[in-house]
């Protein structure tokens, strides 16, 4: 089929099918109906299949069963603005397609129970209407995109048994979610869940590594310093031992003490002498 085929679609439902293969990028971006569409005045919705005093709006209107926010509902009337994607239950495989985040008009987007994997795109931050999201029962990988977070109007949000990990975003509509938007997901923590996430031990700084490695560093000289003492004292002792006592250190050590006690002696006369002429 064609990527420009259909480009003004604005309900797309192929759920509970065995339909495989990757997600169509290519008609995703095609699909001009689910983008930029102009808000319209509640007391003027406009609905599929009005045509003003026409015949046909007494034989045919438009309605369709969707799945909305969890739950399966009639729409006997379907609004020009309503946009949904469901493509749940089925066998599609491989990454969402970033593409999908241009549907920035798109109200309901629904992949559960595929075989999805890869990241989570945080395209999908642009989906500034979003009201329900569901990409649960897949593989998807990887963090909760922050980028979520901007999305103000999404009030149904479910991305259980999955492979996610990390903090769960926090802030604005997140604060909303319960435990049951999350479960299976083993490596998922922080609010709302009891798992607390572990804090980031800080990186040591780089002065405590150069004194770590200044004090290994002066060690292994003290070491070495006590190792040569330790076999120099070692070898004068054993020398000392076999041949006695070493004369010519003990004579240098006599004479040095002869003249110490001499220069003490003659400095107690010179005191001696000068204590009488003081007197006088």
């Amino acid at each position: 089929m064609p990527a420009f085929y259909f480009p003004e679609l604005r309900i797309i439902d192929v759920a509970q099918n065995d339909f495989m293969g990757l997600l169509p990028s290519n008609y995703f971006k095609n699909l001009k109906g689910m983008r930029d569409v102009a808000p319209i005045d509640k007391d003027q919705s406009e609905y599929i299949g009005d045509c003003g005093d026409c015949l046909s709006k007494l034989i045919y209107e438009d309605s369709v069963k969707v799945v909305m926010k969890g739950s399966k509902r009639e729409l006997v009337r379907i609004l020009k603005i309503f946009t949904t994607i469901d493509f749940s239950c089925n066998q599609f495989h491989g990454p969402i397609p970033d593409e999908l985040g241009e549907l920035n008009s798109l109200l309901l987007l629904n992949l559960s129970h595929n075989s999805l994997n890869g990241h989570i795109p945080s395209s999908l931050g642009k989906l500034a209407e979003l009201e329900s999201l569901d990409l649960s029962s897949n593989k998807l990988q990887g963090k909760i995109p922050e980028q979520l977070t901007k999305l103000t109007f999404l009030s149904i949000l479910n991305l259980s048994h999955n492979e996610l990990v990390g903090h769960i975003p926090e802030g604005k509509q997140f604060s909303t979610f319960s435990n049951d938007s999350y479960i299976g997901n083993s490596g998922l923590c922080g609010f709302p869940l009891t798992k607390k996430c572990e804090e980031p031990r800080p990186p040591s700084s780089q002065f405590d590594e150069e004194d770590d490695y200044t004090a290994v560093f002066e060690w292994k000289f003290a070491l070495a310093g006590y190792g040569c003492g330790l076999v120099l004292g070692l070898s004068l002792g054993y020398i000392a031992f076999t041949i006695g006592k070493p004369w010519w250190l003990v004579k240098k050590v006599e004479k040095y003490q002869q003249k110490l006690v001499g220069s003490c002696n003659r400095s107690h006369k010179q005191r001696k002498t000068q204590k009488p002429n003081q007197r006088s």
